[in-house]
């Protein structure tokens, strides 16, 4: 298990090892809250700030705002697939390499600031709408050959907004 603090400064997901809807809820509105938080958090970073990076061989803080929209339309796709198929596989995506595209690495932040509000309003309702039994449908990730159920991925991805919002804050540091 990796430790590093500036690589995991909130440390590592640990997967959820059971159903429990109090933990989703606050799962929920973490992620509902996080576009405002980064928008907040994108705002107050100066330019010279934004083309930091949080540790060396790190993201700069555009390539974390622009990969967390790649990120979690990704995950929204998953959670649709995982509610429309049974156990779908899911196509994994190189974020490293994603993270070099002229998108992600030198494209302004305000695009995927909107486009983060936008589907996190969409994600947030789909989420508020689930029942006991779709929480417990998932999907295969290739790369761990195993299933990971939609409780766990809103575990999961509440995480990841926690995870690079303090990369952010470590740049601003």
């Amino acid at each position: 298990m990796n430790t590093d603090p500036l690589r995991y400064p909130i440390g590592q997901w640990e997967k959820p090892s059971g159903f429990d809807k109090s933990m989703i809820a606050g799962q929920i509105q973490i992620i509902s809250q996080f576009p405002s938080k980064l928008k907040q958090k994108a705002n107050s970073l100066t330019t010279e700030q934004l083309e930091k990076t949080y540790r060396s061989g790190g993201w700069t803080a555009i390539q974390v705002i622009n990969h967390c929209a790649d990120s979690h339309i990704n995950a929204f796709i998953r959670f649709k697939l995982a509610l429309t198929e049974d156990k779908p596989t899911i196509k994994p995506y190189a974020e490293d390499k994603w993270a070099e595209l002229a998108d992600a690495k030198v494209f302004p932040v305000e695009a995927s600031l909107q486009l983060l509000e936008a589907l996190h309003v969409r994600w947030t309702v789909l989420l508020h709408s689930l029942n006991d039994a779709q929480w417990n449908a998932g999907f295969i990730h290739p790369e761990h050959g195993s299933e990971l159920k939609l409780y766990q991925t809103v575990s999961l991805y509440a995480w990841h907004c926690k995870h690079h919002y303090a990369h952010l804050g470590l740049i601003a540091a």
